[in-house]
């Protein structure tokens, strides 16, 4: 599997900068800070201290600025659950894991839309596509979007950017009318129509309706959010 933290170029100053300019901030369960805020704050499910969401947030972003490791970030992880007694969900390799991957496919996910959106880029690269992971044991609708060219202004793009859910290596490339040639198409794919589920929020009990093949609260762009929710402060 190539995720999204192997396909893009470690780091680069778009994606160092989305994640610099979050919050911390403590939270009880996963879903207290939901889809689009997340882009402006950092948080780790079920700790509730300051401190301790100050300390995974340090570490991450020694990852995007130094590069390190999942391993490096696994053992910080360790002696930060004990320095702090923190009781956490999950076994550790699976808990660090996903704060890993998680903080850093959106980062750069967020940086690379900001790359992409440049209006020079976009004069260039007016198509977008989608690009699957490559996963052993793929989601089925993640994979049959794949090779899916759009254009980068399709509503499409403000639900389905990748990352799309949880562990989800999925990315976008940026793709020009001579790139579309030459993959044999005459203009970009029809968008397509967008089916949703019912999800029942665990702690609130409200439903909300996610796009079938995205995991809930995953379907929004994280970049476009971070310019959105810049622009209103």
């Amino acid at each position: 599997m190539t995720t999204t933290i192997q396909a893009l170029d470690l780091p680069f100053d778009e994606a160092i900068a989305f994640f610099r300019e979050k919050m911390s901030v403590t939270s009880e369960h996963w879903t207290d800070i939901w889809q689009k805020a997340n882009s402006r704050a950092f948080t780790v499910a079920g700790a509730t201290t300051q401190a301790l969401v100050d300390d995974f947030r340090r570490e991450v972003a020694k990852a995007l600025e130094r590069g390190t490791t999942l391993q490096d970030f696994r053992q910080s992880f360790d002696d930060i659950v004990k320095r702090h007694g923190w009781e956490h969900v999950g076994k550790p390799g699976w808990r660090s894991r996903v704060i890993y991957e998680t903080n850093l496919s959106m980062a750069y996910a967020a940086g690379r839309y900001e790359q992409m959106t440049e209006p020079t880029t976009l004069t260039m690269y007016p198509y977008w596509q989608y690009v699957h992971s490559g996963a052993k044991h793929p989601r089925q609708e993640h994979l049959s979007w794949n090779g899916l060219t759009l254009r980068a202004d399709d509503p499409f793009w403000k639900t389905h950017y990748p990352p799309n859910g949880w562990n989800c290596g999925c990315r976008v490339r940026p793709l020009s009318a001579k790139g579309l040639e030459r993959q044999g198409k005459l203009k970009p794919d029809v968008s397509p129509i967008i089916d949703t589920r019912p999800w029942t929020n665990p702690k609130t009990g409200q439903i909300v309706h996610v796009p079938v093949g995205i995991d809930p609260g995953f379907d929004y762009n994280p970049g476009d959010a971070w310019r959105q929710l810049g622009s209103a402060t």
